[in-house]
């Protein structure tokens, strides 16, 4: 799907603006950003408007187009801001053991706390109602988020099939860590998703990592 000028513009004014790095940006400038991802986040693109944006931004509206020439390239902008987070602290992942159940369960944990958050569930609302307008930012929000995600894993169960742990029995090392990833994340993202006033307790994820390590381990682990 062709993105339109205007969205191919509002890439690239974000872009260059992100390249600037985060001490070259003003305090204004992160301000409009936060406003605009609390705007964004409640309400969504289409319903968001930058008078509602200014207001919670606590700045005048020419400081906000003095950063951002319009609404997409704000929203490209906060999109672009909250994968780069999501990527950060994935990287920060230090493993204590090199058992693959081990790896798999803290990689598990850290990725529900993410996705399963308030902000990690309303991002994806987001992102997902808003992908058709903006398909090249649906794309890297999918690289960004699941399809490192599903590369981590996989580099992990490479790790463990090459030291003799687990036998994936002709599954593609990818297509088992989405499988995984899938376990994971698929029935307690759904409800969350659906039911957004109960969202899942620590103890709920916790046992949800349990059981999809469980499963996968059974269905790949070797055995003596």
């Amino acid at each position: 799907m062709a993105i339109s000028s205007a969205q191919s513009k509002a890439l690239t004014t974000a872009k260059g603006r992100s390249s600037e790095g985060g001490a070259a940006q003003s305090e204004k400038a992160r301000l409009v950003l936060a406003g605009a991802r609390k705007v964004f986040f409640a309400h969504g693109y289409s319903v968001a408007t930058t008078d509602m944006i200014q207001q919670a931004a606590g700045v005048s509206k020419s400081t906000v187009y003095a950063h951002y020439p319009n609404k997409e390239a704000l929203f490209v902008a906060v999109v672009e801001a909250e994968c780069e987070h999501f990527l950060s602290t994935i990287r920060k992942l230090k493993f204590t053991s090199e058992r693959l159940a081990d790896i798999l369960t803290a990689m598990a944990r850290a990725y529900l706390e993410i996705v399963l958050s308030r902000d990690g569930l309303a991002f994806l609302r987001m992102v997902a109602s808003e992908a058709p307008r903006f398909p090249e930012l649906g794309r890297r929000f999918y690289i960004a988020g699941p399809g490192t995600v599903n590369h981590m894993v996989a580099e992990k169960l490479e790790a463990a099939v090459s030291r003799g742990e687990v036998d994936l029995g002709g599954i593609g090392i990818d297509s088992a860590a989405a499988m995984f990833v899938n376990l994971v994340r698929g029935e307690l993202l759904m409800q969350c998703l659906m039911h957004p006033d109960a969202p899942a307790s620590a103890a709920q994820r916790d046992q949800w990592t349990k059981d999809a390590v469980r499963v996968f381990m059974r269905a790949f682990q070797k055995t003596k």
